[in-house]
This record gives structure tokens, sequence and C-alpha cells, in this order.
């Protein structure tokens, strides 16, 4: 550790300790001699393309630099030798500022919360607005593909074992009945009113700093993510993961419910910055973003389920079945009130 520290000029006043609740990097909290505090981080280079995730970094700071200097933009810190990612025996480590007197948090638990995170999101994808997206990179590709992900999913059908297929039957037949989700996707993909835009790609509400004291929105973290996209993405993903008071984990499964307040919440924090940036097909796609993501969740929970578990880590044997019944159930009450939320949408784009 003091060894990669020395490459960004750092020398510890004390031992790194892990920080946040990320399972895919190693993330650690590090205190400088002269008191400044960092966040060290190992990328995990077999799920990221390292390389990618620093150009699109490099390509977003300078555009926010000139176009957006009072942003708070989580920059990595370079090298004392000009590098943004320190590699050492094979290992990609990167080093970001901490900013002071902010906490994230795991889950929504009031409408307020929702809404500064939803807000903070959106003055991101606001901020990036107009940047040209042929000169950014996929760190992972085809991550929110569906029409990929289905493809994974029949397969996964087609290859799994009789005693998984099964026990897993009444969600493989939901699934499979609800592939206009994956028709009007390729649908939306033709229309040249729906443009790719530097998104996100992770919107939980752990990836948004809030301010310690006041619970208001102050920064976007975790930008491993951050690659071309559509709208429906981080709109889709903030759906999914704050209006249920219960998590993908939960086998609860009567509490999946679709919580109006913080959907109105978060379609109000996420359209005072980007509503008068949307195109018009754009915003008849806000209530489709919640099936997008819901539905291509609970299928790659499921296709892990069938594939015998190889990608999803997993406490007992059921647990992606599990997470995918979540994902159904969520996804029954999101069409349950369809006629509701997009009256939210209506108010909330008038």
């Amino acid at each position: 550790m003091d060894h990669i520290l020395a490459a960004f000029g750092i020398e510890l006043n004390n031992t790194p300790q892990r920080f946040g609740s990320g399972h895919i990097n190693a993330t650690f909290l590090v205190e400088a001699e002269d008191g400044r505090q960092f966040v060290l981080q190992k990328i995990n280079s077999a799920v990221f393309r390292v390389d990618a995730i620093a150009h699109n970094l490099r390509l977003a700071a300078r555009h926010l630099a000139e176009h957006s200097p009072d942003y708070l933009f989580i920059a990595p810190i370079p090298t004392l030798a000009g590098e943004e990612v320190f590699e050492l025996a094979g290992e990609s480590w990167r080093l970001t500022p901490f900013v002071p007197n902010s906490i994230s948090i795991n889950e929504a638990t009031t409408p307020q919360q929702a809404y500064e995170a939803a807000q903070q999101f959106g003055l991101f994808a606001k901020n990036l607005d107009g940047l040209d997206m042929s000169k950014f990179e996929a760190t992972i590709p085809d991550f929110h593909n569906l029409s990929f992900r289905y493809r994974q999913f029949q397969e996964a059908v087609s290859d799994a074992s009789e005693e998984r297929k099964k026990s897993a039957q009444e969600l493989i037949n939901y699934f499979l009945d609800k592939s206009e989700i994956v028709e009007t996707y390729e649908s939306l993909l033709q229309n040249p009113d729906f443009p790719d835009r530097l998104m996100h790609h992770d919107t939980k509400i752990n990836n948004v700093l809030l301010d310690r004291d006041t619970q208001r929105g102050l920064a976007v973290c975790d930008l491993d993510t951050l690659m071309p996209g559509k709208i429906i993405s981080d709109l889709g993903d903030m759906v999914r993961t704050y209006v249920s008071p219960v998590s993908e984990e939960s086998v609860e499964f009567e509490k999946v419910v679709v919580r109006e307040e913080f959907y109105q919440a978060l379609v109000e924090g996420y359209l005072s910055e980007m509503k008068a940036v949307l195109t018009e097909t754009e915003k008849s796609a806000i209530f489709y973003s919640g099936l997008f993501l819901v539905y291509m969740q609970g299928i790659r929970f499921l296709a892990d389920y069938l594939n015998g578990d190889v990608y999803y880590p997993t406490k007992y044997p059921t647990h992606n079945l599990d997470r995918a019944k979540n994902q159904m159930v969520l996804l029954q009450d999101l069409y349950a009130e369809e006629e509701v939320l997009n009256k939210i949408i209506k108010r909330a784009l008038d």
C-alpha cells in the first residue's frame, strides 16, 4: 500500500480502512500525513475495461471543466508520472479525493433522499449533454443491451437442467410472456429522437454523496460505468432500486411494492434538471424505463440460476431464483400502478 500511494505522492498517516459497500472494486479510505483524505480503489479488471474507464473520465472531466467549472466532479488524481491509473503486479489502482462531510446511504428511506439522489443524476446528465458519443467507449460491453440479455436468457432456458427449469417454470413463463418489453426497446433504438447520452448506468442511491448534516445531494460517485447509453438506463435503475421498501434480496415478496411518493420524488428530482434537455421520445419512455430495467435484471438473475449460479454470488441454493421472483413481483406492481405513475410523470413534465 505504501508503494502504491507513493506513486501518487502520498505518505500515509495511518493504515487505510476498507470503505463503502461495493462488491466489485476493493475500496479504501486513506489519510495522508498532512491530514488530507482520499479514496483508493483497486479496479476489477475482470469486470471493467480499465483503459476505457480512464479514457471516458478524462473526456468528461475536460468537458465539465470547460462548460461547468463549478460542478463537483470526482475525477481521478494522476500519479506523479501523470497516469490516471497506477499499474502494479497486474493490478490497477486509482486515487480520488474524499469529499469532506459527505456520506452515502444504501437505501432511500425518505422521499427527499430519493429526490436529492435523482436530482444529482439529472444534473450530472445535463452537464454532460452535447458530448460527441462516438469519442467514448463501453467500459462493460453490452451492459444494458436488453436484446443481448434476452438472448442470454433464452439460451439459459434452452440449456438448463430439467430440475432447475422445473423449479423456475413460473418465472420463465412470466418473463417470456413479457417479451414485449424487449420489442419496445428494439423499436426505441431505431428512433432517431432517442439519442445516445453519457449515462452513469448504476444509479443506486449509494452512488450519490449526500451532505452529512443536511442530507442535500453533493455529487455523483463510482463512475466506472460512465459510458454511452440511453436515458432509460439511469431512470430505470433509480426506479428499480428506490421505489420498493425492500431490496432485491428480500424474500418477503408481499413487501415488494411501488411506493408512489418515492416514485414521484425521483421523477421530479431528475426532471428538475433534465426536463428541458430530453427529447419528446425520451419523455414518452419515462414510465417504460422502470419496466426496462426491472425486466432486464429479473432475466439476468433467472438466467444465472438456470446456468447454475455462475455469475452472481449466492448464499443459498435458490438465491438467484428468489432475486428473479423479487423482480417479477416489482414488475407486476409497476404494471398495476401504470395509470397512477403516468399521471405523476405528466404532472412533472407540465
